[in-house]
This record gives C-alpha cells, sequence and structure tokens, in this order.
C-alpha cells in the first residue's frame, strides 16, 4: 500500500484519527504563535493544527497528500468558523515558497530518510526571517512504546539529527521527553518525544 493509500484509508474513516483539538506541544506555543501573521502547517491530516492556528487569528495555508483529510480540515474550519487555505501536496515534490511563513508547523511527519534532508531544508526555507518553526516527533524509543507513529526507526527523531539540519538558525530549542499523548484513537499513551522550537 501506497503512502497516499494508507493515509486515504486513515482519513475516510469517520471521526477524526488524531482528535479535532491541537497538538498538545502546538498549543503549548500559543505566546510564541499569536500575534504573527502567515501560517503553513505541513501534513496537517484532517486539519485540527491548522484550524488552530487560524483560531489564533493567523492566515493559514494547510497541505496535506490525502484529499480526504484536507476535505476534513476544510470541514472543521467551517464547523468552527475560521477560515483555512488548503492544498492537496506531497511533501517530497511539492513546490515549497521561500521565506513566506511567519510560523511553520511540521508535526508528526516522517518522510523516507533519503528525502528527510531535502524535507527539513524546505522546512527552513519556508520560514520569514525572524520566524518561528515548530517541530514534533518522535525518539526511537517510541518503537518500545508502539503508541502511534513509524514502525521504521530510520524514520524517528534524533537530538543529533535535528541539530544537524537546524543548527544554523538564530534561536533553537531542542527537548526530549516521555509523556502520555490523548490526540484521538490514532496517538493515545505513553509516547517518547522530541520537540523544536527555532527562529529564523
Amino acid at each position: 500500500m501506497s503512502e497516499l493509500e494508507r493515509w486515504q484509508k486513515r482519513f475516510s474513516a469517520p471521526g477524526y484519527a488524531f482528535g479535532k483539538e491541537p497538538n498538545a506541544f502546538l498549543n503549548a506555543q500559543a505566546p510564541l504563535v499569536r500575534g504573527r501573521k502567515t501560517a503553513l502547517s505541513v501534513a496537517d491530516g484532517e486539519g485540527r493544527n491548522g484550524v488552530w492556528l487560524a483560531e489564533q487569528g493567523l492566515d493559514v495555508l494547510t497541505i496535506d497528500l490525502s484529499p480526504a483529510g484536507v476535505a476534513k480540515s476544510r470541514a472543521l474550519a467551517a464547523e468552527r468558523g475560521v477560515k483555512l487555505r488548503t492544498e492537496v501536496a506531497d511533501v517530497t515534490t511539492w513546490h515549497w515558497p521561500k521565506n513566506a511563513f511567519d510560523v511553520v508547523v511540521a508535526i508528526f511527519i516522517f518522510v523516507d530518510p533519503h528525502d528527510r534532508d531535502a524535507f527539513f531544508a524546505n522546512l527552513k526555507a519556508a520560514v520569514a526571517p525572524g520566524g518561528l518553526l515548530l517541530l514534533e516527533g518522535y525518539r526511537p524509543k517510541q518503537l518500545e512504546y508502539k503508541t502511534g507513529g513509524p514502525s521504521d526507526v530510520a524514520r524517528t527523531y534524533t537530538r543529533e539529527i535535528l541539530q544537524a539540519s537546524f543548527g544554523d538558525m538564530a534561536k533553537l530549542d531542542i527537548r526530549e521527553y516521555d509523556t502520555v499523548m490523548s490526540e484521538g484513537s490514532s496517538h493515545a499513551g505513553m509516547s517518547a518525544l522530541i520537540d523544536l522550537v527555532a527562529t529564523k
């Protein structure tokens, strides 16, 4: 099954796989996000993070590989009474804008390791000068918990990987920790997380 088929199947099911509320890490960054103007929510699935960003007053573009996910993003935005720009896009082939967004959000995106350097470079490039990059992923220990995320350890993140790719940003904070997640049926239970907050 291809990545597109896998996500189409998941997002075509009833309900919202990861819930309708924003990712906990993203929600905690509200003080840094508010007052900024534009945001890109990358591989946003069914739109929970993009909609939250719009609720903070930002002009938001949300992209995802799955048309079913993007359709749910639009539905959630309508339900919440916010505007959301949406686009069906594969992060590995999308024409990434440069210096275009005050906030770029990448929550639980696990591209093929061969594509990761280019993906991270595109994330950085899309952030406007002075803008914010917010990223969360799983650490290798997540494979022990089996509460979500990739089954291939090569797709997880380590401090070394993130430091190598984002160490040239003006400000960089990386946190590693374990916590119990409760984000829909697909992210539930003890999880091994790594968060990145960076300023360009």
